[in-house]
């Protein structure tokens, strides 16, 4: 993942944020519901979505809200037939498990052999059952899928709604809104694209948007803000308003969550937003894909990369090539990365991928560190088709070894025991 400024750290770690107490009255927590309003506000303009919740702990938490909320939309119109969700195979893993979570049928859709849905396929799996069609832009091929107008088009008229995969969305900051693209609901990872810190166990944040016919249905709070009594006035618009925290929404699906979600990285995320600026953030996206570009051109050289053009801010290469030759998998190269102190890539992700490796090197790395990593991937392979017992074996440099990985998914060893 990207780098994380400590300034944002230092901004969320401040007392005057980090010391509030969630049960502090409104009128006495305004500079927190301004944050809380600013970020709102902000991500809404830069995804083109008429309102965000910042409720949900995490993106996939946020996908079972956006669910939630389709299917209060279509029970409130009489349309309860409507229990089908179309997940193309492109897309993350949380997608149908979401789906499945919130009752629906989920159908699977293969991609087309540009790594993309197809217009017509789609056209031939709508139907008055028709739900929600959930896709990634780009998807996780780091594929921009160049119908998606067309797709949402279809999907709209046969009375669908469109759900925007936001894990992604450090590759388009600035050139693409998922608005604009005809997406009903979206969720975002603000540890992907926001420098949210990720990973370990820690609190997440998956702020959730939605169009403006869904807006009465976001969970609740949601920060309102209105004018404040003549006289009172500041430099900034925001400066003149008086917020509040609004419950009493009929239509909303209910809190996802206690309190006002993982605050401090509401924080962040608005302190990264400000500190970029708006062109700023079109620099983020410019160099997620040059960074990414740089690394599939190079590693193509020596290993299988199954779609040769331009991608967005990530690729997948494939060891099917090792494996079949020298017995070697995508794991085996994975777990050798470690030995030089890189963090392996996501493997065996997308499926649709035999050995696959998914590559997304963000836009904080510099040139130096992605020709460090193409120098020790090449090495690598070149290892496996010359010694590929050694890449069986490794890591070798690390606290850890090898780990019996089927023991450890059959017997999980969760608690720490003396001795």
């Amino acid at each position: 993942m990207k780098y994380n400024p400590r300034v944002n750290d230092a901004i969320a770690t401040r007392p005057e944020f980090a010391q509030l107490h969630p049960y502090t009255p409104d009128e006495l927590a305004q500079g927190a519901l301004q944050v809380m309003y600013e970020l709102e506000r902000s991500l809404s303009s830069l995804f083109g979505m008429a309102a965000f919740s910042l409720n949900p702990s995490a993106g996939a938490h946020a996908e079972l809200g956006a669910l939630l909320i389709a299917k209060k939309y279509f029970k409130d119109r009489g349309e309860t037939q409507r229990d089908k969700v179309i997940v193309p195979d492109t897309a993350h893993g949380t997608n149908p498990a979401s789906a499945a979570m919130c009752g629906f049928k989920v159908i699977s859709l293969p991609s087309s052999e540009r790594g993309r849905v197809g217009v017509e396929e789609i056209r031939a799996i709508l139907g008055p059952d028709t739900a929600v069609c959930m896709m990634t832009n780009p998807n996780t091929l780091g594929l921009f899928e160049d119908d998606i107008a067309a797709i949402a088009a279809a999907v709209h008229e046969a009375g669908g709604l469109m759900y925007y995969d936001g894990a992604n969305a450090n590759a388009i900051m600035g050139y693409a809104r998922p608005g604009d693209m005809g997406f009903d609901l979206m969720h975002l990872n603000t540890h992907k694209t926001f420098t949210i810190p990720h990973g370990g166990g820690g609190a997440g944040h998956g702020p959730l948007g939605v169009a403006a016919h869904l807006a009465e249905y976001l969970p609740t709070p949601v920060v309102a803000a209105s004018p404040r009594p003549n006289g009172e006035t500041g430099a900034a618009p925001s400066d003149r308003l008086t917020f509040s925290l609004d419950f009493d929404r009929p239509k909303s699906i209910g809190p996802l969550r206690s309190f006002w979600s993982n605050f401090a990285h509401a924080v962040r995320a608005l302190a990264y937003l400000y500190a970029n600026g708006a062109e700023g953030l079109k620099r983020v996206s410019q160099l997620a894909v040059l960074n990414a570009n740089y690394l599939r051109v190079n590693i193509a050289e020596f290993l299988e990369t199954p779609y040769v053009e331009v991608c967005r801010h990530e690729f997948v290469a494939s060891a099917q090539a090792l494996k079949r030759d020298h017995g070697v998998r995508a794991l085996d190269l994975a777990k050798a990365l470690l030995d030089y102190g890189y963090m392996a890539p996501t493997i065996y992700f997308p499926l649709i991928v035999p050995e696959c490796l998914m590559i997304e090197p963000t836009e904080t790395e510099s040139k130096e560190t992605l020709d460090g990593f193409i120098a020790a991937l090449r090495e690598i392979v070149e290892q496996a088709k010359s010694n590929p017992q050694a890449l069986l074996d490794a890591p070798v440099t690390t606290v850890v070894g090898r780990v019996d990985e089927t023991r450890a998914a059959r017997q999980p060893d969760l608690r720490w025991r003396p001795g």
